[in-house]
């Protein structure tokens, strides 16, 4: 007997189920692209526990007839597409007939649906995929209502990989703000827990659109179209100038024919442009809107429709390169200071931290004369500690003497000399026998890290006050962070409150971070971190620091090197990073071939 069966048709239906539903914003993703294909002007969108527990969306649409209610849970059932020619000129969202039947094979739904020519609205009930009812409903307007309840009940072990609702919020935003973008006439709603997260009126600006969706200054907003005849394309660029800056790619947006996508290659020469106006480990804001030929594209690569595939793609990103250098350095603005106050308007103090007892055990005691050591992130014993060190081949050379001999590398940056800074990145010393070469950003975050963390767990931050507070505007994702971390900020040193429904109001700030927005928008970066891992905040909050590009002059050099030989782990930077490279003579010598 052989060993091959064929799966039953409820356990394929899970399968397909996993390949396009993986949390609940998959599922809005795949509704709201049914929405829009079905011409809607207003999409609203309701969740209550992230999605987790209710999902509703409803729209204006065209709406479903009758006679399709049923059929449109089917798999591989559609409108949209035929024949498999139709496959190489794709011009809606959705055409696979997936999207539904996945749902509904591990939810309850009730789908409601009424067109314009019909009298009366019909409803659906489906559980698991199997069908509970179907009869007339009460809904009056044409268009699509549908909600989703009890996500994943049937498959328990896709459920708990869910995350908490904020981060499964933000996951939400990031998949719900792309389509506000791209489609400013239309009217679009999301609310969780009944509170509206946004609300967009329509607006025939892109531009405006755009600022408004992302809570960004119109005025550094810069826009810009290019047509290419030769190859029937256009396109549309949406670039912030070097006053929109952020920490990670969270402001980027790629749009072909209509449709949100991922390209790793346009994205690299796009950033490529910003380090014509930014430092390095700083990314711009842009949206790219690209029309072509249908023919052109393959979007058939993947069930999420994230991944496309491009005719000429290379050539086409550096148009794309050319079009926003172009952009930036003609239309772009100068920097504008966050501080307009004068220097003597900004005041020292100690603030105590609040909540001190909230840091973990295991951070409180790294400081305490030096006992403990970290080894790329791991707490080596005291007796360790010594050797830790010297056996980290990552970021120290081989030929490194031991503690115990005469010469360490530490002692060697003790008693070296500033001799310039390379690049306005690397800081340059000389040693005896050696060049050591500090990377001035990395070190500023490990200084910048030990000394926060010492702090709080001394409770008192030390801070300067302004009379004048910082206003930073949030993304949306950004105000679902602040809401959980609201409290920790206060502990950071960032006295705050909100100012508007966009924007909060910093008051204080620690004396070791001099980018006050850029600090705060760091700790809110990324997934949402659990507001007790004070540890993991603090590596956030120390991006911070100095940057490569910053100048640093002689003084402020032998200061850095100080305060780095008084760090615990002075080699390597919070993120794993090495901090300081040793050049020997007898390198050089062999490289002019001296021996």
């Amino acid at each position: 007997m052989g060993n091959v069966r064929i799966l039953a048709p409820e356990v394929i239906s899970k399968i397909a189920a996993g390949e396009v539903v993986e949390r609940p914003a998959s599922v809005v993703k795949e509704l709201m692209e049914n929405s829009l294909d079905a011409e809607a002007s207003s999409i609203e969108v309701s969740l209550k526990d992230a999605g987790k527990k209710e999902i509703i969306i409803k729209d204006n649409g065209t709406g479903i007839e009758q006679d399709d209610l049923e059929k449109i849970f089917l798999r591989h059932t559609t409108s949209k597409i035929s024949s498999i020619e139709d496959l190489f000129a794709i011009k809606s969202l959705g055409f696979r007939g997936e999207a539904l039947y996945s749902i509904a094979a591990i939810s309850d739904v009730v789908l409601t649906s009424k067109t314009k020519s019909e009298d009366s609205a019909y409803e659906i009930h489906l559980r698991g995929g199997d069908k509970i009812n179907f009869r007339p409903s009460a809904f009056k307007e044409h268009g699509t209502e549908i909600r989703i309840n009890e996500l994943f009940f049937n498959t328990p072990a896709r459920r708990k990989f869910l995350k908490s609702n904020s981060a499964e919020i933000q996951q939400v935003l990031n998949i719900f703000i792309p389509y506000t973008l791209l489609y400013p006439d239309k009217r679009f709603l999301l609310s969780h827990q009944d509170k509206n997260l946004i609300d967009l009126k329509s607006t025939l600006s892109h531009k405006e659109r755009i600022a408004e969706a992302l809570h960004l200054e119109s005025k550094y907003i810069l826009e810009s179209s290019q047509d290419l005849p030769q190859r029937n394309i256009r396109i549309k660029l949406f670039a912030g100038d070097i006053n929109i800056s952020r920490a990670r790619r969270d402001l980027q947006y790629l749009f072909v024919n209509n449709r949100p996508v991922f390209n790793k290659n346009i994205s690299f020469h796009l950033n490529q442009c910003f380090r014509l106006i930014m430092p390095d480990n700083t990314f711009g804001f842009f949206v790219v809107l690209i029309d072509m030929p249908p023919e052109d594209i393959d979007v058939n690569i993947h069930p999420t429709k994230k991944e496309i595939k491009m005719k000429d793609e290379q050539e086409l990103c550096f148009i794309l390169k050319q079009f926003c250098e172009q952009t930036l350095m003609q239309k772009g603005s100068t920097k504008e200071s966050i501080f307009p106050l004068p220097p003597n308007s900004i005041q020292n103090t100690i603030k105590p931290a609040r909540g001190s007892n909230e840091i973990q055990e295991s951070l409180e005691h790294i400081f305490d004369n030096a006992k403990t050591f970290f080894t790329r992130g791991n707490i080596a014993s005291p007796q360790k500690a010594q050797t830790a060190v010297t056996e980290n081949k990552y970021y120290l050379p081989s030929d490194i003497k031991f503690p115990g001999q005469e010469t360490t590398l530490e002692k060697k940056l003790a008693a070296a000399n500033y001799i310039g800074q390379f690049s306005n990145k690397y800081l340059l010393f000389e040693s005896e026998r050696s060049l050591l070469v500090v990377d001035q950003h990395a070190a500023a975050e490990r200084i910048g890290y030990e000394t926060i963390i010492r702090q709080i767990s001394k409770n008192s931050v030390e801070v300067q006050r302004l009379l004048s507070p910082v206003l930073i505007k949030l993304t949306a994702q950004e105000l679902i962070a602040y809401e959980e971390l609201q409290n920790i900020l206060d502990k950071f040193g960032f006295e705050n409150n909100q100012w508007d429904q966009e924007t909060i109001a910093i008051h204080t700030h620690p004396r070791i971070f001099s980018d006050v927005e850029r600090a705060v928008r760091n700790i809110f970066s990324g997934e949402v971190i659990d507001k007790n891992n004070i540890d993991a905040l603090a590596r956030r909050a120390c991006r911070a620091s100095i940057k490569a590009g910053d100048i640093v002059n002689a003084d402020a050099a032998n200061y850095h090197k100080k305060q780095l030989l008084n760090c615990v782990d002075p080699f390597t930077c919070p993120h794993g990073r090495p901090i300081i490279v040793e050049v020997k003579e007898e390198f050089l010598d062999k490289q002019f071939l001296r021996t």
